[in-house]
C-alpha cells in the first residue's frame, strides 16, 4: 500500500478517536435522532456537539436530513459496526488478562 492509502485510513481512525464521538455512533445504533434529542441524551452542549457531528459527517459516518427547524442525524453505513465491534472485544480480552494480573497479585 502507498503512503496516501495509510494516510487515509489514518485520518479515518483519528476522526473517530475521540469519545463523544464514539457516544454519538453507539445511540445511533437505534435510528435517528435529532440534534437536541442527542444534546439532551448524551449531556453534550450543542455547540460541542454540532462539531462532533460535522467531523462524522464529513468522515461518511453520519448522514443528515432536516425536517423544518430540526436536523436529525443517522448512521449512513451500519458497516462502521464491522470496524467498532472487534475493537470493543480486543479491549475486553485486554481487561479480562489485567483483571487475573490483578488476582495473583491479591494472592500472595
Amino acid at each position: 500500500m502507498d503512503d496516501m492509502a495509510f494516510k487515509i485510513k489514518a485520518d479515518f481512525l483519528k476522526g473517530l478517536a475521540h469519545p463523544i464521538r464514539l457516544r454519538i455512533i453507539e445511540y445511533l445504533k437505534n435510528g435517528e435522532a435529532s440534534v437536541g434529542k442527542l444534546e439532551q441524551q448524551l449531556g453534550v452542549k450543542q455547540s460541542n456537539l454540532s462539531r462532533h457531528l460535522a467531523t462524522l459527517r464529513d468522515l461518511g459516518v453520519l448522514e443528515a436530513r432536516q425536517e423544518k427547524t430540526s436536523v436529525y442525524y443517522a448512521i449512513h453505513d451500519q458497516d462502521i459496526f464491522k470496524i467498532l465491534r472487534p475493537i470493543a472485544e480486543l479491549l475486553r480480552k485486554k481487561l479480562k488478562k489485567s483483571e487475573k494480573i490483578l488476582e495473583s497479585l491479591g494472592r500472595d
